[in-house]
């Protein structure tokens, strides 16, 4: 017996529309993928495309130094051009000094309209200044020393220049045997210092040798007291019993009359010269040198 089918008119246009719809998307996908590899060889064509434009530029290298020849051949065309310009260029004459010789005369020179008249002044040449060598021995500055005292002090007939000498040193000695000082003070340099002092300080109006002592001791206090090598030194054998009452006042009276020159002595080596020729001058040619 038979089996019969039967099947309705609603399905079966459902089914067939599920094909329709079925093959419209089968066929949008394929469409999709056609645009796809569409877009993807468009973008490989437009790299390829650039790159190649890219390779096609030029490329220019850097440029080449130029030869040696060529650098020299510029060089010498540049000093060619800088002579050429300084040939064209005025020449100033050189200024050249003329020596020209001094004279008395006076010229007359026009200034604002007035006539003044200017005397020149002969140059001045400069010559270093001549050395000058003095040399005497302590005991020859000594005798000068007591030999200027004496002729100071005209009125004491009876003053002899070994009796200054011998008052100097008698109070250097004392010094160095109570230990006041280690060394002798009298040297050339000291001295004239002493001289310094004496020919200021000792008047011509002294009547007594005790007089001139006590003024002669105040000026050996001050000498050993600004040139001694000792910090201090006792006034005992400095002072005596002719210069007791008047000894500071006449000390002070030196100090202040005389500072500047003591120091000047010192600091001064033209200063130093003077005095020291002066006191040699003050030797007494008819008299025998004194050995020290």
């Amino acid at each position: 017996m038979g089996t019969v089918l039967s099947i309705s008119p609603a399905t079966k246009k459902a089914s067939i529309m599920d094909a329709e719809l079925a093959a419209g998307d089968g066929q949008k996908n394929d469409k999709s993928l056609k645009r796809h590899s569409m877009f993807v060889s468009l973008s490989w064509r437009k790299l390829v495309s650039n790159s190649g434009k890219k390779s096609a530029k030029k490329v220019t290298p850097n440029p080449l130094p130029a030869p040696a020849n060529q650098v020299a051949q510029l060089n010498s065309e540049n000093i060619r051009k800088t002579h050429k310009t300084e040939e064209k260029k005025p020449k100033a004459p050189i200024p050249v000094p003329v020596p020209t010789v001094p004279t008395q005369n006076k010229d007359a020179l026009v200034q604002n309209g007035k006539l003044s008249t200017v005397q020149k002044q002969p140059g001045s040449l400069s010559v270093s200044p001549r050395r000058i060598v003095i040399q005497a021995s302590t005991g020859e500055l000594l005798r000068c020393l007591g030999d200027f005292m004496c002729r100071r002090c005209f009125k004491l007939k009876e003053l002899k220049s070994s009796d200054v000498i011998l008052w100097f040193r008698n109070i250097d000695r004392t010094l160095l045997l109570q230990g006041w000082q280690d060394q002798g003070f009298i040297t050339p340099a000291n001295v004239v210092f002493v001289y310094l002092l004496c020919e200021d300080t000792i008047e011509d109006s002294v009547d007594t040798a005790a007089e001139l002592q006590g003024t002669f001791q105040t000026c050996l206090y001050l000498s050993y007291s600004y040139m001694g090598n000792e910090i201090s030194y006792p006034l005992k054998p400095f002072m005596i019993e002719a210069n007791k009452d008047v000894f500071w006042e006449t000390a002070l009276r030196i100090i202040d009359r005389l500072s500047a020159k003591m120091l000047q002595l010192n600091s001064d080596p033209h200063f130093f010269t003077e005095v020291f020729q002066d006191l040699k001058n003050q030797r007494d040619t008819t008299e025998a040198n004194l050995d020290r």
